[in-house]
């Protein structure tokens, strides 16, 4: 079996774990979902024989999704992104790779097709920018990154319109993308990716989506018109074609 498209949701949710819920129930046309700020929550109370009792702390499962996320260690660095791949593509035997990458803003994925290993990253970076630092200070040989994706937190006159200045940490982002051989997409529908909740604040472009150069196939992605304002960030939706070239 060789996979030929992929739909991918990617999106902020800004730790609302119902949104998540409603996600993985009724998005399951797209093959993967990529979330960022996601919430750890406590499930139950595991019964302990020297004490009242263990929280077990889980992020939203699904039967019909496979669940990739960093185990939480801390609540300082539980994870602030995870992958759910839909069950369908489980014998592609995807992957999560924190050998390669193991930071709580990234999410690795491997899967394989026609023999070849292909890669997909979901990024969250705050404020400090720590996931790219990583990105950027971890030394990685990997090929056949297909897309990079997520929330950037970073402002730029190049894709948001809203804003007429070069941010200094996008020579960050770019030199990232660039060591991955990756290009900036652009949106199909030019609109912000992020409300905010004042009015001294102006709409914004945070959520973005790198992908591999010199392919026709992958060079755009658009806002979800049933998520587009749904919290504050707005929904990122692709449609990968792994071209014969790839496979």
């Amino acid at each position: 079996m060789i996979i030929k498209d992929i739909r991918i949701f990617s999106k902020n949710l800004q730790k609302n774990n119902l949104i998540v819920n409603t996600i993985l129930k009724t998005q399951f046309s797209f093959d993967i979902i990529f979330i960022q700020e996601l919430s750890w929550v406590t499930i139950c109370s595991i019964p302990s024989l020297k004490s009242e009792g263990e929280a077990l702390v889980e992020v939203p499962n699904h039967p019909n999704w496979l669940t990739f996320s960093r185990n939480l260690s801390s609540a300082n660095d539980s994870s602030r992104v995870i992958t759910y791949v839909n069950i369908r593509l489980s014998s592609f035997c995807f992957s999560l790779h924190k050998d390669i990458y193991n930071h709580r803003d990234i999410s690795l994925i491997s899967f394989f097709n026609n023999n070849n290993i292909f890669f997909l990253i979901n990024v969250y970076s705050d404020s400090s920018q720590s996931g790219l630092k990583y990105l950027k200070n971890t030394e990685a040989n990997i090929s056949n990154i297909l897309v990079m994706t997520g929330d950037f937190n970073i402002r730029n006159n190049l894709w948001d319109p809203y804003y007429l200045y070069h941010f200094i940490h996008s020579n960050l982002l770019f030199d990232i993308a660039d060591s991955f051989f990756l290009g900036l997409s652009i949106l199909t529908n030019r609109v912000p990716t992020r409300y905010p909740d004042n009015n001294q604040d102006s709409n914004s472009v945070l959520d973005l989506m790198f992908l591999r150069f010199r392919s026709e196939e992958l060079n755009n992605h658009s806002i979800h018109p049933d998520w587009h304002l749904v919290l504050d960030h707005a929904l990122l939706t692709i449609i990968i074609s792994i071209i014969e070239e790839y496979i």
